[in-house]
């Protein structure tokens, strides 16, 4: 995977080609006045806990407690 950087205004002018560069797995970092702002990463890459808690959620078979001590156990290593 390739990381690119490019401006608010560049992205704008060029969103296509930066759109292609993300659906091609490629990720690009948006900057806005120096400071980066945000990222464009493929929907592969997206971190998808949050997505399967939810699933879990909704299906009645997330346990918060197990997954809460989960994380802090994960924090301490």
């Amino acid at each position: 995977m390739t990381i690119s950087i490019a401006t608010a205004t560049e992205i704008q002018n060029n969103f296509d080609y930066y759109l292609n560069m993300v659906m091609n797995g490629n990720e690009v970092v948006v900057t806005k006045d120096g400071l980066e702002v945000g990222r464009f990463i493929p929907k592969a890459a997206t971190p998808s806990c949050l997505t399967d808690s939810l699933t879990g959620i909704l299906k009645g078979e997330y346990d918060l407690k197990a997954a809460r001590a989960e994380r802090l156990e994960a924090a301490d290593r």
